[in-house]
């Protein structure tokens, strides 16, 4: 999936003044991506521990589970290198703006939660093309271009688990997420986080 194809997936872009925000405090952008990594690798996990009986979903996720903490090394190891500690940070309410959502009643609740996981995975796609041309440090910027096809493929995984979980279209949850995601992509927020708004005045 390409990323005009992300692009219409999300109903907006990231504000600029989140991108300008990330270029200046890369640092603290850094340590919220590896937390981020950490805990995708998480919800992927309790998926598989939460739908046992759902072959497809099980393996996908033992393999998204794999990746993501791959890339929760590779982002320590960058971090290393360059000098910079690994440290507790407060959530952003991006993800849990999302989930608080999800329907609680099944098979309902896993479509939403899939959903939202299609949601996050291309918005962390549309970012990591977002940085990547404007990142002074070259190394986190051919870093974070590598990183958008694993992002990408990602999010198609989720949407089609999703549609399966539905057993068809899961096109009216997918418009409904829509307007919840860009309302947390757009609004602003006191705290730069990977997944947050733009910075609050």
């Amino acid at each position: 999936m390409s990323m005009e194809d992300i692009s219409r997936f999300l109903a907006s872009p990231t504000p600029a003044g989140w991108i300008d925000a990330a270029c200046d405090d890369l640092p603290l952008l850094l340590v919220d991506h590896a937390h981020c990594e950490k805990k995708a690798a998480s919800s992927a996990i309790q998926l598989l521990f939460r739908y046992p009986d759902r072959q497809r979903l099980v393996h996908r996720m033992s393999r998204l589970a794999r990746e993501e903490l791959r890339h929760f090394e590779q982002v320590l190891k960058l971090m290393e290198q360059r000098g910079l500690a690994f440290h507790h940070l407060s959530p952003s309410r991006y993800a849990e703006g999302l989930r608080r959502h999800a329907r609680t009643h099944e098979p309902a609740r896993l479509v939403d939660i899939l959903v939202i996981g299609a949601f996050i995975e291309a918005r962390s796609c549309e970012r990591f093309q977002a940085l990547a041309p404007v990142l002074e440090d070259r190394g986190i910027a051919a870093f974070y271009a590598g990183l958008c096809e694993s992002e990408s493929r990602h999010f198609r995984h989720y949407l089609k688990l999703a549609e399966q979980a539905a057993g068809g279209d899961v096109a009216e949850r997918v418009a409904f997420f829509r307007e919840v995601e860009a309302e947390l992509n757009e609004a602003p927020d006191r705290e730069l986080r990977f997944h947050s708004g733009p910075p609050a005045n």
